[in-house]
C-alpha cells in the first residue's frame, strides 16, 4: 500500500472549510487503486490549526496514475488561475510506502 500525506496549517477558525473540501464526493472515489481518503484535524496552537489528508493507494503506480489521469490533471487546470485562500498557512506533502498494519481482533474496537 502506498499514502499521500498532504498537512496543512490554517488560521484558527478555518479548518472547517479545509475539511469540507476533502469530505466532499469528488472523482478520486472511482479512481482504481484508491483505498480512502482520511481527514484529520488537530488544534496545534492559538491562532493556527492543522488538517491532514492521508489519501491511501494500493500502491505507488495507482497513486501515479491518478496524478496523471485527465481528471486530476483538469481539477488542477481549473484552479491554476485562482489564489490560495488567506487562511492557509502552510502546506507540506509527504509520500509514504506502507510497510506494517495492525488491524483489531475479535470485538475489542467497539
Amino acid at each position: 500500500m502506498f499514502v499521500q500525506l498532504r498537512r496543512l496549517t490554517v488560521t484558527e477558525g478555518n479548518s472547517d472549510q479545509v475539511v469540507d473540501r476533502f469530505s466532499k464526493a469528488g472523482i478520486i472515489e472511482e479512481q482504481e487503486g484508491f483505498v480512502d481518503l482520511k481527514v484529520l484535524l488537530k488544534q496545534v496552537r492559538r491562532g493556527e490549526e492543522e488538517v491532514i489528508i492521508l489519501v491511501t493507494w494500493e500502491s505507488e503506480d495507482y497513486w501515479k496514475q491518478w496524478e496523471k489521469s485527465d481528471a486530476h490533471i483538469a481539477g488542477h487546470k481549473a484552479k491554476c488561475n485562482q489564489s490560495k485562500p488567506e487562511y492557509i498557512i502552510n502546506t507540506e506533502v509527504g509520500k509514504y510506502e506502507v510497510r506494517a498494519i495492525k488491524k483489531a481482533v475479535g470485538n475489542n474496537h467497539k
